[in-house]
């Protein structure tokens, strides 16, 4: 859920950022909360640009765990973070705080690195109640900053991550050359690539991701103008307000195929993907028996039984 689209920096591969747009409205997104929950939310995560940019967003983790979804997490480029600020997030019920690190000295590409964000990182490992990945990134820096990176989130108690480099429409887009050394890099770091079957590595050999993509579905991506698409990088194909999103929404987009699913990167399709990975799916979704209601419960049978 994008909580606000203005961002406090300027990466060179970024699509989903612009500098000026003001944060949506605290009631908005306190409706948009209630909406999720009401189509079954199990985990929500405040986006952005930069959601340390939002002014009530310590406010909106509380309000969400109020709501009785279980699952609080942020995205954050971790420079607006301080000790108090950490220790608030965690008073509120933050329970998870993802961070990518593209390197060790900034560049043409990016100032996303670990020589200004010691000192944030450090103060986020003092006084953090929740969990923290640390995911470094093959493509916007050299492989050994990435080996940095990964070495620095151990010493600090997160959990490293390795992504891949992806282009506006979420696709893979790292050369021949790197993609050989992110093979080197899976070796030394193997532990790091069991994730999801190493689907990483699968596409880095071009292999195509290993999960039939159920965003829309499982997966929401909420914009800041209250709109659900797919996710992040494929606004195009799906727009739909969430206060209309329904159960039929829900099921007609968990069995619609998604064209980009072959050399999709995004973990975070992947990950709320991977439980369904062994149900069918169509362009053609399986229908409800005759005279039955469109409700939660009849779609979430129609789920269990595959249709």
């Amino acid at each position: 859920m994008v909580v606000v689209r203005r961002c406090n920096l300027s990466c060179g591969y970024c699509n989903e950022y612009d500098g000026a747009s003001p944060p949506v409205p605290t009631e908005d997104l306190e409706a948009r909360l209630r909406s999720v929950r009401r189509l079954g939310a199990f985990s929500v995560e405040f986006t952005g640009g930069e959601p340390m940019l939002h002014p009530d967003v310590v406010h909106l983790v509380r309000y969400a765990r109020s709501l009785g979804i279980p699952r609080v997490r942020m995205i954050s480029n971790a420079y607006l973070l301080n000790a108090d600020r950490v220790r608030a997030l965690s008073d509120a019920g933050l329970d998870h705080l993802q961070i990518s690190v593209d390197g060790v000295e900034p560049n043409d590409v990016t100032v996303k690195v670990l020589r200004p964000l010691r000192p944030k990182l450090r103060a986020v490992a003092e006084h953090a109640r929740f969990r923290v990945t640390l995911s470094a990134v093959v493509g916007a820096a050299p492989l050994e900053e990435v080996r940095e990176v990964v070495r620095f989130a151990r010493e600090h108690g997160f959990r490293p991550r390795v992504l891949l480099l992806h282009g506006e429409d979420g696709q893979l887009a790292l050369d021949e050359e790197t993609l050989r050394a992110y093979a080197d890099l899976q070796r030394d770091l193997s532990a790091l690539y069991r994730e999801a079957g190493d689907y990483r590595a699968r596409l880095a050999r071009g292999r195509p991701a290993p999960f039939k993509c159920r965003a829309g579905a499982r997966y929401l991506y909420v914009d800041e103008f209250g709109n659900v698409h797919w996710c992040s990088q494929q606004r195009s194909h799906l727009s739909k307000p969430l206060e209309a999103y329904t159960v039929d929404d829900l099921v007609e987009q968990f069995y619609t195929p998604k064209p980009c699913n072959p050399q999709c990167t995004l973990g975070c399709a992947r990950s709320s993907s991977k439980v369904d990975r062994w149900r069918p799916q169509s362009a053609t979704p399986p229908r409800p028996p005759e005279g039955a209601a469109a409700s939660p419960d009849v779609a979430a049978d129609r789920l269990r039984r595959g249709g």
